[in-house]
């Protein structure tokens, strides 16, 4: 058995296999996710997992680059855009429409679907290196 990090078999296999440039996306429960894409569907109820333990558990297994964020989470769900931005600490933000996320997301190698249902809590995830 695992030790430590993430215990998903799904999600541990897609972060084991990204290399430099892939992208995740880890989203909240009403985020369409495009047929194309992988779905790890980690939603259990309304508002469980929240959006922000996964993203931290994926922090902690995935070197990341940059990430997207729907600009639009500044206005709507100021609260959650604060914590997110507290925890990507140093990672590089850009932030695209949420029209443009829901395109970017379909070249995702997988989509994290989470429980939470607060508006816009979706980031897309670039896969860096650590060296």
């Amino acid at each position: 058995m695992k030790k430590r990090g993430i215990l998903n078999k799904e999600l541990n296999t897609v972060i084991s296999e990204m290399g430099h440039k892939d992208t995740i996306t880890i989203s909240d429960a009403g985020l369409p996710i495009p047929k194309n894409v992988k779905r790890i569907d980690l939603a259990l109820k309304r508002g469980y997992p929240e959006f922000l333990k996964i993203l931290k558990a994926v922090l902690e297994d995935l070197v990341v680059e940059k990430a997207f964020i729907a600009s639009e989470i500044k206005e709507i769900s100021p609260e959650m855009h604060k914590n997110l931005i507290s925890l990507l600490g140093e990672i590089e933000v850009e932030y695209i429409s949420h029209n443009q996320f829901k395109k970017q997301s379909e070249d995702s190698r997988a989509v994290v679907r989470s429980g939470e249902t607060t508006p816009y809590a979706n980031v897309i995830l670039v896969s860096g290196v650590d060296f």
